[in-house]
């Protein structure tokens, strides 16, 4: 098996799959709902809306970069603001992971192995093959985090 079918392996299971490790990030999610997911149980935490489209942000940040893009995201772009409630809102902020986590798989399907020690930005000290895994432990980050804020909602 080549490193690039490991890491999409783990993509798939650390966001929808089965893993020892716990729930996925979609089985965290699910049956969350829109008043839940923009709930502040931990008023200096981000909400479990928050933590959904900061994740988005980065599986597009990791995208962007294999495909030679060096944009770094705002403060607005690294946690957009939640402006709407709205149980449409929420499916379209879930839909907006979706997206961007089948958009990163799919870049990664299509990357040569050897794209995996290339430093993007170069010298940038970091190469694809650490970001990709960056983002299986930050989906497993965040789903921890969001299954702790789902025990302290209503």
């Amino acid at each position: 098996m080549s490193e690039v079918s490991r890491i999409l392996d783990l993509l798939q299971r650390t966001f929808e799959g089965e893993s020892w490790h716990g729930d996925p990030v979609m089985k965290v999610l699910a049956g969350v709902t829109a008043a839940q997911a923009a709930q502040k149980p931990l008023p200096s935490a981000h909400s479990i809306w928050e933590l959904v489209l900061h994740m988005a942000t980065w599986k597009d940040v990791a995208r962007l970069r294999l495909e030679h893009n060096d944009h770094v995201p705002t403060d607005q772009e690294n946690f957009p603001p939640v402006t709407e409630t709205s149980p449409e809102a929420w499916q379209r902020a879930v839909e907006r992971l979706v997206n961007a986590h089948r958009l990163l798989y799919a870049a990664v399907e299509r990357m040569p192995e050897a794209k995996l020690n290339e430093e993007f930005p170069p010298n940038g000290k970091l190469s694809h093959y650490v970001r990709l895994h960056g983002v299986i432990h930050h989906d497993l980050y965040h789903a921890g985090q969001i299954a702790l804020l789902k025990k302290g909602i209503a």
